[in-house]
């Protein structure tokens, strides 16, 4: 790759909030990777629970990237951190886990992230191998770098505190112990998601500057949104793609999700260049490309990362047996289709409906299926290749032909 390209690459599903920001990090990536040596790099996970989901792999797959780039990186167990709770995107306090409960999760943490990581070239660290080593007077050291207000300008303490909700000292500490860990390990790059902003760029940034290292480049990714491609991927929502389940269900997940939450997932969980993905979404907006397809094609790279090409065509297979032919009439209407007509419009013309509005109003609302997917949108076309099933509501389908 050319430098240009390493770093579009790098930068690929960063989020900062701030374009100035990002410029900035943009240009000192680019410095250091100027300077032709394997850069430090690292990111941290709290084992706060056993299983990962697909969120969670966001920023494995950005120091995967890394690595494949030659860089030097570590996986740096949290198991200090863990033990105070992280607050930065929580609206109350984390409850204390036991060094016993952070030892058991975080057994399974390393082995589940090497289905992202290359296992031979990456580096398993924990943090209590200097945490545990801090004095009370060198936590006081750290704590001169930063004042009361910088943390209560933070958007969750700012509102706990409005809402007279009681923010602990102790998590305070989080972002302190966060930033010792980009000293102790001298860190060129820390990887995190918008969540540890505070943390990398304001905590880990001044604390290296204050040590006399030169401050670490922060890549800040984006937040995955779940299935229902709103709401942040999280167990609580009911909206996870776990990582311990089987391909045929990974593949079946990652078909539900909504159009829109596709280029989220093109630029966050994928393999693909931004070249690739830049043609894939041209290629929808021009007509050239179905969305489903281009699902697909994002299901099958998925269950790929995770369980290997070979269990990639065979979920896909099942998928197509299960659910877009699942309880399909055995005899239909035929209907020739020239061109790509709004589905409203034929709706309306074929007799599907009785109007153009209830046609909208029922796309509006998930009832009308082209091969078993929901039309998201009232402007959509009817596009497919060779021919497609068309639900309306329950029980109405068309077998459509391209002719």
């Amino acid at each position: 790759m050319t430098l240009d390209e390493q770093v579009a690459l790098l930068m690929q599903g960063t989020e900062y909030g701030d374009d100035t920001l990002k410029a900035s990090m943009t240009r000192e990536l680019r410095e250091r990777l100027e300077a032709g040596r394997p850069l430090r790099v690292y990111c941290g996970y709290d084992p706060t629970s056993t299983d990962l989901h697909l969120g969670h792999t966001i920023t494995m797959r950005k120091l995967r990237q890394f690595q494949d780039l030659g860089h030097d990186v570590t996986f740096l167990i949290g198991s200090y951190t863990a033990l105070v709770g992280d607050p930065s995107d929580k609206n109350k306090a984390r409850p204390i886990l036991t060094h016993e409960q952070v030892a058991a999760n975080a057994l399974t943490y390393a082995e589940q992230a090497f289905r992202v990581l290359d296992r031979s070239r990456t580096r398993v660290r924990y943090n209590g191998e200097w945490l545990s080593k801090l004095t009370l007077v060198d936590l006081i050291r750290l704590g001169q770098n930063f004042t009361v207000q910088q943390f209560l300008v933070r958007e969750n303490f700012a509102k706990r505190l409005e809402k007279g909700e009681p923010i602990y000292i102790h998590e305070t500490f989080y972002a302190l112990m966060q930033g010792y860990d980009a000293v102790a390990q001298e860190t060129d790059v820390q990887v995190g998601g918008t969540d540890q902003l505070f943390n990398i760029i304001v905590a880990g940034r001044k604390l290296q500057e204050a040590m006399g290292q030169r401050p670490l480049v922060g890549v800040i990714t984006g937040i995955l949104p779940g299935t229902d491609g709103t709401q942040r991927m999280s167990k609580s929502q009911g909206n996870v793609i776990p990582i311990n389940t089987t391909a045929e269900d990974m593949y079946g997940k990652v078909m539900s999700l909504p159009d829109f939450a596709m280029p989220q997932y093109m630029r966050l969980v994928t393999r693909w260049t931004p070249a690739q993905i830049a043609e894939y979404e041209q290629g929808m907006a021009a007509g050239r490309r179905n969305p489903r397809d281009v699902k697909m094609m994002l299901a099958r790279e998925i269950v790929a990362i995770y369980y290997g090409e070979d269990q990639a065509a065979p979920a896909e297979e099942s998928f197509k047996a299960v659910f877009q032919k699942h309880a399909l009439p055995e005899e239909m209407d035929v209907v020739q289709v020239s061109g790509e007509p709004l589905i409203a419009d034929f709706l309306a013309e074929k007799g599907l409906v009785k109007s153009k509005s209830e046609a909208r109003r029922l796309i509006e609302q998930k009832g009308v299926k082209v091969d078993g997917q929901a039309v998201e949108d009232v402007g959509a076309r009817l596009s497919f290749t060779g021919e497609a099933v068309v639900q309306v509501g329950k029980r109405k389908f068309v077998k459509v032909k391209a002719g």
